[in-house]
């Protein structure tokens, strides 16, 4: 079984540690530096990293084991052979498999998932389209031992789920323990990982395929290469057309401490470098300092030589209670994006074995292992929904694309439902419909782009539209717009109001009626409840429209109050 990251690097992170937060440097002043390249899919954009590497006896891998789960692979996880930090939610998966731990808290089996079951992987996929999380970065490792069938198929499974659920993704090299890399790596891509480009689903940037090479110039023994073979295989992967990424030391730009000396050549041959951030900050004060001594800096440095810059955002380890509820998340949000970074890494999406993960993870010790010794999302005593970090990372996109504004103050309420009375409950969350015409589906509604709108089945009235909250919610008021262009003229929708518990079962929560869209007032309409409903599926039921023959909606925004 392969090693985290964070083991790979904790004796670089312990010697350094003094350095890396008593360091004093100038901080670059002035505005943002201008992005080298233009938007595309890393570039102004949220990337998440894509272990894949969960497999559990049975599931039918070639590898046939638990792996990634418990050290010894042939034995089902248990207290005393775990290899992960935190224990994840598996409701939303059709497969579980048993383990040896004690039940839940709940009294449910403790069970886990499989990377290797598509099921698992759509629903992963599905959870970054709920939460516009746009790019996955697969991690791919030495392919050339036991692990590489499996990891094959993982990238054929994470190519159906893109293609699936509209989210592009893009192979990502680690060359940890790689012994062979440089011949190795070229011979993978040409034979095996380059006919994934040909998906409509493949990364590109600049017109190209996104490749990321993750390790060269740390300063240890798992990967001790030297300049010359790191640069070989750089300048390779970009004369075979490809936008070359770089997963690189925290302090590449000064070439010290996690950094090997005399890398700079090959730094600054990539086109985007993605500096590495797990194990070096642990709470807001580390993350401000690091906007000071590391982003500002590394961004001057990537402006001077033309190099798009992608700094890593972590979500902080449960383990080690470094979260606090996602302020210090949204911190390093903030920090990049008034820094004006050019794209955004998540570490990680599926990274149970640092408990790192951004997944829908324990919210409670109701959904942990009674005899694990595991934290869950709650653990500083705020709740925390279990996709919580999903919707906190919507949000750290959406403030990156200036589609809400600048701020500090961390908006997403780690309950969905339990923020104020300006807080969209149903932004990003999941929704259904009784048709649609053409590419006007119903996620359209809960994008949070006012540009994008779902529309009905012409001439088929009626129909309706549905927004899951994800749990039962107080809700009073439902705000529907249109997009705000003069091409939309003025409409009215005859519109009801119906809510379920649980999806199957509805209620009126407000009769029929028009409402009026004018562009002279925003294409808003306000429909305003009786009194306070407690529900988690809100739909919306249309008869008529005068504009055109279907129902309408750019944005289901869904308030308590």
């Amino acid at each position: 079984m392969g090693v985290t990251r964070r083991t790979l690097l904790q004796s670089a992170v312990a010697a350094s540690a003094a350095g890396t937060f008593g360091i004093t440097e100038t901080a670059v002043a002035g505005s943002a530096s201008a992005a080298a390249s233009p938007p595309g899919d890393v570039v102004g954009k949220i990337t998440v990293g894509y272990q894949g590497w969960f497999a559990c006896i049975g599931d039918g891998a070639p590898i046939n084991a638990w792996w990634h789960w418990s050290p010894d692979s042939g034995r089902p996880p248990s207290p005393s052979n775990t290899g992960i930090a935190a224990w994840p939610d598996v409701r939303d998966f059709t497969r579980t498999y048993p383990t040896a731990y004690a039940d839940l808290g709940n009294g449910q089996p403790a069970a886990l998932f499989s990377s290797y079951d598509q099921q698992t992987v759509d629903t992963h996929f599905r959870w970054m389209q709920q939460n516009a999380i746009d790019t996955a970065a697969l991690q791919r490792f030495n392919p050339t031992g036991g692990e590489g069938p499996t990891r094959d198929a993982m990238a054929v499974k994470v190519r159906t789920a893109a293609e699936s659920y509209g989210r592009k993704f893009y192979i990502m090299y680690d060359v940890s323990d790689w012994t062979n890399m440089q011949p190795e790596i070229k011979a993978d891509w040409t034979n095996t990982m380059s006919a994934h480009t040909a998906s409509p689903a493949y990364a590109r940037q600049n017109g190209k395929p996104v490749v990321c090479v993750w390790g060269f110039g740390f300063n240890d023994s798992q990967r001790p290469f030297a300049p010359g073979p790191c640069l070989d295989v750089v300048n390779w992967f970009k004369a075979q057309g490809c936008y070359v990424i770089g997963g690189v030391p925290t302090w590449w730009r000064t070439g010290d401490r996690d950094s090997r000396p005399g890398f700079s050549d090959v730094y600054h041959a990539f086109h985007m470098l993605s500096p590495w951030m797990v194990g070096r900050i642990g709470n807001v004060a580390d993350a401000d300092n690091f906007y000071n001594v590391a982003t500002l800096p590394d961004l001057a440095e990537c402006a001077a030589y033309g190099i798009d810059y992608q700094p890593c955002v972590l979500p902080g380890s449960v383990a080690d209670r470094q979260r606090a509820h996602g302020d210090f998340m949204w911190r390093q949000f903030y920090n990049v994006v008034r820094a004006g970074v050019q794209g955004i890494y998540i570490s990680m999406f599926d990274e149970f074995n640092e408990g790192n993960q951004i997944a829908k993870t324990a919210e409670s010790l109701a959904w942990v292992p009674v005899d694990s010794g595991f934290l869950a999302l709650d653990e500083d005593g705020t709740a925390c929904s279990a996709d919580y970090y999903l919707r906190l990372t919507g949000d750290g996109g959406r403030m990156l694309k200036g589609q809400i504004a600048l701020t500090a103050t961390r908006p997403t309420p780690p309950v969905a439902g339990s923020g104020s009375g300006t807080t969209n409950l149903a932004l990003h969350r999941p929704t259904s419909e009784s048709s649609h015409t053409q590419v006007y589906g119903s996620g359209n509604a809960t994008d949070g782009d006012p540009g994008t709108y779902w529309e009905s089945a012409n001439h088929a009235f009626p129909q309706w539209l549905q927004v899951d909250l994800g749990a039962a919610t107080g809700i009073g008021r439902i705000v529907l717009t249109l997009p705000p262009s003069s091409a939309w003229g003025t409409r009215t929708q005859t519109v009801s109001v119906q809510g379920s518990t649980d999806g199957g079962s509805f209620t009126t929560l407000l009769s029929a009626a028009d409402h009026t869209f004018d562009p002279a007032t925003g294409n808003t309409a306000t429909l305003t409840l009786p009194s306070t409903a407690t529900t988690r599926y809100v739909r919306l039921t249309f008869t008529a429209n005068t504009g055109w023959p279907a129902g309408q909606v750019s944005e289901f925004r869904v308030f308590s109050a």
